[in-house]
């Protein structure tokens, strides 16, 4: 009997360890997937606050003729600064606690050295979600407010360059805002960057790179939106977007860029800028540069050089909506893969 019973016990043990890692291989995967479909719920939920409607509301404010044409430092768009200002305080989004404020003041001597000829003092503007696993790496979301002002009494609105952009950042925010009250925060600190003097040389981010409010060595990525409002001749009618500069440091950035887009609005994206051969060198020509640089990886999203680029016709009765919506929440699924993922992405090319 007893040789019979120690096989038969050993069998039963066994299938009991065998049930008991099947239960918690089983547990762990329910886990998991709750985790996840938590997770994407949350996503979800934050990437339906980006609203044509809000947008457009937004962007009739800040390219009006009220705001003067928004040149650095003029009272126009220290008037749309005050709009945004308040926009965030609205949201409950404060600013860098080591800022003190919304506001860093842009000296006019630092502006003119570098050929600002008489530029007054002007300010970018700082608003700032802390993360709740990882607050001191940043992500940087960035966008210019200036534009060209007035000539001959002709106010230039801007509400491509960069009015779009400048929309796009604040519906970005609040999208992230969003989440955050619902309890689903991001895991990396997120600046919202909105810059000055990028009309007249890149002052403003050159500005807050010299002197940046966290260490360029936290910084994770700067995804800059300059003109998403419009298309150009060669892609009129399109679903686009151009990106500039994603796979230029990081071989993390494109892929992660791409799969958002695939799981949002599936826009062509167009490459053309990348080629360092390129006569228009983009990839010089806005803010992200400031950090690229100092060798932060970084993604420029532009729509072309279409035909009111820098003219007094650069409306906001121009602007395609749709396409900016679907554009600005491509940048925020790409921010969201970026703050929430485990590891920050690596610097691995030069």
């Amino acid at each position: 009997m007893r040789k019979i019973l120690i096989p038969l016990l050993a069998v039963a043990i066994l299938s009991a360890c065998e049930t008991a890692k099947v239960t918690s291989e089983n547990q762990n995967g329910q886990s998991a997937s709750k985790a996840m479909s938590k997770s994407e719920k949350a996503f979800q939920s934050a990437y339906k606050e980006i609203k044509l409607d809000d947008l457009k509301q937004n962007l009739y404010v800040i390219a009006s003729d009220e705001m003067e044409g928004r040149d650095t430092g003029s009272p126009g768009q220290k008037k749309a600064g005050e709009y945004m200002v308040k926009f965030y305080k609205d949201l409950g989004i404060s600013y860098p606690k080591a800022l003190g404020s919304y506001y860093q003041k842009v000296p006019a001597s630092f502006m003119q050295q570098r050929g600002g000829r008489n530029l007054p003092d002007s300010e970018n503007i700082l608003a700032f979600i802390e993360g709740s696993e990882k607050p001191d790496e940043i992500v940087v979301v960035s966008a210019h407010y200036d534009h060209v002002g007035t000539k001959n009494g002709i106010v230039y609105n801007g509400a491509d360059d960069d009015g779009s952009g400048t929309v796009a950042v604040m519906e970005i925010a609040k999208a992230f805002q969003s989440a955050k009250k619902a309890g689903n925060g991001p895991k990396r600190s997120i600046l919202f960057l909105h810059v000055t003097g990028e009309e007249h040389g890149l002052f403003g981010s050159e500005y807050y790179t010299d002197n940046p409010v966290f260490p360029l060595a936290n910084t994770v990525v700067d995804l800059n939106i300059d003109m998403i409002g419009r298309d150009d001749p060669e892609n009129r009618g399109k679903n686009y977007v151009y990106v500039i500069g994603s796979e230029m440091l990081s071989s993390q950035l494109k892929v992660i860029n791409e799969a958002a887009n695939k799981k949002t609005n599936n826009l062509a994206l167009n490459y053309k800028y990348d080629d360092p051969n390129d006569p228009d060198r983009l990839y010089y020509r806005s803010d992200h540069y400031n950090f690229a640089k100092n060798n932060i990886p970084v993604a420029f999203f532009f729509d072309g050089i279409h035909e009111d680029y820098h003219k007094p016709t650069d409306d906001v009765e121009k602007i395609d909506f749709s396409l900016l919506q679907k554009r600005a929440q491509l940048v925020f699924t790409t921010a969201w893969e970026i703050a929430n993922r485990p590891e920050r992405i690596t610097v691995d090319r030069k």
